[in-house]
């Protein structure tokens, strides 16, 4: 039978990204709309276990839908992994009056989603990673403007064989992406690196005999490494070689259009879950629809590159 709530907790946790705060609007508002009352929870399941906890108007979420970054802030927290501090958490969820939770963040962030969801409280996870990593959606909130914001940089860099290395945890969406937007030379992605370095100093050799007088080579984070690696380029070339790393910089700055639409959809269908007395859901984007996973399922899926996408990228590259 589903749980009548009465008051929704926002929160997000992890890294952050653009467009959460796009989210929180849709969850905040949606849920006014159905007649349901909100709390903020700052920094994240931290902050829920210090209780930093604040009411939320329609009005608290006003002029927020262009900023970058979280106006809840966030922060990963230890303490929530463990069973004493899950129940800490559900009781302050209780102590609070909140009966629903809606955490926007990642895998990480949605194990805790679960346990609360186990422990009576209804939630709700929304995908927020600029990683793109999350197995049960082809869509996660951030990714758009993380990726858009390293292709803009990459444009900028015309150094006679640069290695730029872009964020993505483990995972290689965002080097891929500009690798392909980018027209790289070369695209490492963890997912499918062998570590044979020697391959690639061949073809910035041979790509200089071909006359071409840039290559730019784009290096996923989980590969890392760039400085070193650029050394090892210019001794062996005779290429002056410099390694840029891109950074944090990707998780700021103004979201872009497609992360402010799709992160208002997600927030808004995760309060209308809510309403409606379900838990232990994921909401995601598949196959052009916005759609929602039993928490756990959508742990236990796997997800890789996109094989033709990668076969493309190496034909555009040669």
């Amino acid at each position: 039978m589903a749980k009548a709530v009465k008051t929704i907790g926002v929160l997000t946790s992890g890294g952050d990204a653009p467009g959460m705060n796009a989210a929180i609007r849709a969850v905040v508002r949606t849920a006014i709309n159905k007649g349901l009352k909100v709390k903020g929870i700052m920094r994240g399941y931290a902050g829920l276990l210090e209780e930093e906890i604040v009411d939320m108007e329609s009005t608290s979420v006003s002029d927020i839908i262009n900023r970058g970054g979280t106006i809840l802030y966030t922060a990963r927290c230890k303490e929530f992994t463990t069973a004493e501090g899950q129940q800490k958490g559900a009781d302050i969820c209780r102590k609070h009056g909140i009966d629903g939770m809606v955490v926007i963040g990642g895998d990480g962030s949605f194990r805790g989603a679960g346990k609360l969801s186990s422990l009576g409280i209804n939630t709700i996870g929304l995908p927020g990673t600029i990683d793109l990593d999350i197995a049960c959606t082809d869509y996660t909130i951030g990714f758009d403007t993380a990726v858009n914001t390293a292709m803009e940089a990459i444009d900028k860099i015309h150094e006679r064989c640069s290695i730029v290395e872009v964020m993505g945890r483990n995972a290689g969406y965002i080097a891929l992406w500009c690798g392909i937007g980018n027209g790289a030379e070369d695209i490492l992605l963890p997912e499918r690196y062998d570590g044979n370095e020697q391959a690639l100093i061949n073809r910035i050799i041979d790509n200089r005999r071909r006359g071409k007088k840039h290559n730019i080579i784009i290096n996923a984070e989980g590969i890392g490494h760039s400085g070193s690696m650029a050394k090892r380029i210019e001794a062996a070339t005779g290429i002056e070689t410099r390694a840029t790393i891109l950074g944090h910089m990707q998780r700021g700055g103004t979201p872009t259009c497609k992360d402010r639409v799709y992160a208002s959809i997600m927030g808004a269908k995760a309060a209308e879950l809510l309403a409606a007395g379900k838990s232990n859901r994921l909401v995601a984007y598949k196959h052009g629809e916005f759609v929602d996973f039993d928490i756990q399922e959508a742990l236990n899926m796997t997800k890789d590159i996109p094989e033709e996408q990668y076969e493309i990228a190496k034909m555009l590259i040669r």
